[in-house]
Order: C-alpha cells, then sequence, then structure tokens
C-alpha cells in the first residue's frame, strides 16, 4: 500500500516539532527515517501511526485517510510495554482480542508467528523474564499479529545489546520482504543494512529524501585519494604550483588531492605522478563519503 503525508505540522506550545513535512512511500519500500535526537522523528512516527492528531496536513493510505486505515498498521514504538506477568502467547492473545481477532484464529496464528520471530520455544514463558531484545521480537510479533501493510517502528534497535540488536536486525530483513516499512533511527549503520531509501529530518524538516546510491553520488568529493611511498612525498610539494590543484590533505595512510574538474584533471594528475618517476600504490577518483559522513555533514 501507498503511504502519502502531505504538509505535516505539528506544534507542542512554541516549539514546532515537525514542520510541512511531506513524503511518499511505495509498496513494499523500506525506507530509513534518518535523524539525530530531538528531530521530530517519533512525533511523525506518532502522526503516521494515528496515535498523535498533526495541527496541518494530511496522510493518505493506499488513498484513504489513515484513521480509517489503522487495520492495515502495525506500530511497534521505541520501548514496547507489556505486562510481566503474562505469558508470550497470552499477551499475543491478549492484544490480538483487542484488535477484534477472532479466538480461533488467534490459537492458530500465534505459534506460527512467535515462530517467525524466534518466540517458538519461549510461548509460555512470562515476558518479565525476557531480555530486551526478545521484548523487542515480541513487540514485532504483535504489530504483525493483525497481518499490517505497513509497518512502522521507531527506534527498534537503539536500546539493545549488540546481541539482541542482531536478532532484531535479521528478523527486520525477513519482515521487508513481505511488508512495507518505515523505521525511524539515529544510527546509520541499522538504516544502511536494511533500508533501500533515507529520509534525513532536522528540527522537523526535511533535509534529504534519496536512496544511498544517489546520497553518495550527490556528496561525491572532486577529489583524488593517492597513496605513495615515503621517497616520493617530496613530489606533492610540486603539487601547490599546478593550476588545477585546489588544496592537499592528509588523509589515513595517504593524501587527498582536491581538484577543479576531476574528468581532466585525473589523468593530468598521475601523468605529472609518472613524469616525476612517482610510484602510486593507490589512486582513487572521486571519494564518497559514507552516510555517516553525508548525515553529520548535513545535521550538525
Amino acid at each position: 500500500m501507498r503511504l502519502e503525508i502531505k504538509n505535516i505540522t505539528k506544534k507542542f506550545k512554541q516549539k514546532t516539532a515537525v514542520n510541512d513535512f511531506s513524503m511518499v512511500i511505495d509498496a513494499n519500500e523500506c525506507v530509513g527515517l534518518i535523524g539525530p535526537n530531538g528531530a521530530g522523528k517519533s512525533t511523525l512516527i506518532q502522526i503516521i501511526a494515528d496515535i498523535l492528531n498533526a495541527d496541518n496536513g494530511e496522510i493518505f493510505l493506499d488513498g484513504k485517510k489513515i484513521s480509517s486505515m489503522k487495520n492495515q498498521i502495525g506500530y511497534l514504538p521505541q520501548y514496547p510495554n507489556f505486562f510481566s506477568w503474562m505469558t508470550a502467547f497470552e499477551t499475543l492473545s491478549f492484544m490480538g482480542t483487542l484488535s477484534g481477532l477472532e479466538k480461533n484464529e488467534l490459537q492458530k496464528e500465534i505459534p506460527l508467528l512467535l515462530e517467525k520471530v524466534g518466540l517458538g520455544k519461549e510461548a509460555h514463558l512470562h515476558v518479565g523474564t525476557f531480555s530486551g531484545g526478545m521484548k523487542q521480537r515480541l513487540g514485532i510479533a504483535q504489530a504483525l499479529l493483525h497481518k499490517p501493510a505497513l509497518m512502522i517502528m521507531d527506534e527498534p534497535v537503539s536500546a539493545l545489546d549488540p546481541i539482541g540488536r542482531r536478532e532484531v536486525l535479521n528478523l527486520l530483513k525477513e519482515i521487508k520482504k513481505e511488508t512495507t516499512i518505515l523505521l525511524s533511527t539515529h544510527i546509520l549503520s541499522d538504516a544502511e543494512e536494511i533500508c533501500e531509501r533515507f529520509v534525513m529530518i532536522k528540527n522537523g524538516h526535511k533535509i534529504e529524501d534519496a536512496t544511498k546510491l544517489e546520497l553518495l553520488e550527490r556528496h561525491q568529493e572532486s577529489a583524488i585519494f593517492v597513496m605513495i611511498r615515503k621517497a616520493d612525498f617530496q613530489w606533492l610539494t610540486m603539487l601547490d604550483h599546478l593550476p588545477y590543484v585546489k588544496k592537499i590533505e592528509s588523509c589515513g595512510n595517504g593524501f587527498k588531492i582536491h581538484v577543479k574538474n576531476l574528468e581532466t584533471d585525473a589523468n593530468c594528475l598521475i601523468q605529472h605522478g609518472l613524469d616525476s618517476k612517482v610510484m602510486f600504490t593507490k589512486f582513487e577518483v572521486g571519494i564518497q563519503d559514507n552516510l555517516e559522513e553525508i548525515f553529520l555533514e548535513l545535521v550538525v
């Protein structure tokens, strides 16, 4: 199902948490809503899930107002809250009953769903004995119980230890094969692992909306990374006099040479080095930042 978010604005007293935010998510997409803490991610997520009302704007799912399509939405809050004295099976049975699902259907579906999220053997254990990762997987099961077309997740792994985080990420990879997912997080590596598209938000405003490849290409530097022998370092001092070299930076085990025009200047630079008897151990044209560097560049 297609999710359309149109000009959403939400204010709390004098603070504007979400400001004229719009985006579209097509069926079977997995989109990461990326932003620092306080950017407005959770507020926007709760508006999409119809938990909060927006001051302005509209949200449509498959062309219908989101408020009339709640049965098609699965929502996982950042900290799922369950009754510790209930078992995993009882928790899902209780939640399913509240959602209007038939008891016979729940008896059949709950064991399959617990198996799917890796809690089949823990079905009759009390939730109070569960680790953070197990509770998060139970939260995912609860969100999937009514077979939604859209899954909305608010920071699903940020509070987990490395083992729990890995368990949940692996589960999300499976879920996204058959469900549209909107995932909010401030952890870039998690989003990069499971999302195909990234929407960045800062101070309530959308500042980027692109695939990973588009982001990397858009933020590619007009620079050349070279690694040379120590004996050839003297060659770098000669580059200051070349009209097409803008600046030279030390970068890890090599040097980043910024030029005016990558297409023509890369050939000139390598020819200049070869004429000067320089031995290149690495010559990389058009350096790309990683997603984390792009994120920091955009939001800081």
